[in-house]
């Protein structure tokens, strides 16, 4: 019953920016300004709910060393989507055909950073955090990354193979960072550089959904399975690769760390979230 209080609280926050975003019109300065508030208030609402619900310190969204995992996160996130934007220029599919727009690049922050903690809060949060505690890492990893997966399927341009790569870039890669750390500010710092890399500097569609421009004016031609076709370069084979890979890393440092659940038949898997980051 908790998971459906906490998924509510978090949920309604993230409608309510939705809605406020939508209003403005594409306005990038109220853009960027309900975007940061959304983020904030979402924030506040899941430390809030989690109290309320668990009675216990809120470990996973602990202040000390917030600031700097957000700016690794943020920056691992950049350098993974210029890996993939990159290896397609090299084979001539992406053109940058002038510069974007600052404005709208900022408005794209606000955006992106709405999404990415809302996005984290829903579903490394609430969803994995919890269904780890009755199937362990593994099977939490594996479900929360398809329903993740699935959740894009609403998105304009959708496909099947773009739903199934963002289970495996998104739903594996953020997962795995959240597990690694046992914190959810490294993998709110890699959604919103990776998200915000693509939008607002590359100009890249991100997840089949079309965004204000960014700094870069830019298009992909080519095989949709190096480009990503209509759903953008998240549809890649080299988004999927990059981010497996990256994925790999996470889970290895998380097993050096002892940190993955097993699966215990008959009693409750341990919490870790309160374990050091």
């Amino acid at each position: 019953m908790r998971l459906v209080w906490q998924f509510l609280a978090v949920a309604a926050v993230a409608f309510a920016g939705q809605l406020c975003v939508a209003a403005v019109d594409g306005n990038p300065w109220l853009t960027l300004l309900f975007g940061g508030l959304t983020a904030v208030l979402a924030v506040f609402a899941y430390r809030w709910v989690v109290r309320k619900t668990e009675q216990r310190p809120v470990t996973e969204l602990a202040g000390s060393g917030a600031r700097s995992a957000l700016g690794r996160g943020a920056v691992i996130g950049l350098a993974l989507f210029a890996a993939v934007i990159a290896n397609i220029a090299l084979l001539g599919d992406y053109e940058i055909r002038g510069w974007g727009s600052v404005p709208g690049a900022l408005g794209l922050v606000g955006f992106m950073a709405a999404a990415a903690v809302t996005e984290e809060l829903l579903f490394r949060g609430i969803l994995f955090r919890i269904v780890e505690k009755w199937l362990g890492t593994w099977l939490a990893l594996v479900l929360s990354g398809l329903v993740f997966g699935l959740m894009h399927l609403f998105n304009e341009h959708a496909t099947l193979w773009g739903a199934i790569a963002i289970a495996i870039e998104g739903g594996g890669l953020l997962t795995s960072a959240y597990i690694a750390t046992r914190r959810l500010w490294l993998p709110i710092g890699l959604h919103f550089g990776w998200n915000f890399a693509g939008a607002g500097i590359f100009g890249a569609v991100v997840s089949g959904q079309g965004a204000p421009q960014g700094l870069l004016a830019a298009a992909t031609s080519g095989p949709s399975i190096v480009t990503g076709g209509d759903f953008g370069p998240e549809g890649s084979l080299y988004s999927v690769l990059f981010c497996f890979l990256a994925t790999c890393v996470f889970l290895r440092l998380a097993h050096r760390r002892g940190r993955l659940v097993p699966r215990r038949r008959g009693e409750r898997t341990a919490d870790v979230t309160t374990l050091p980051a």
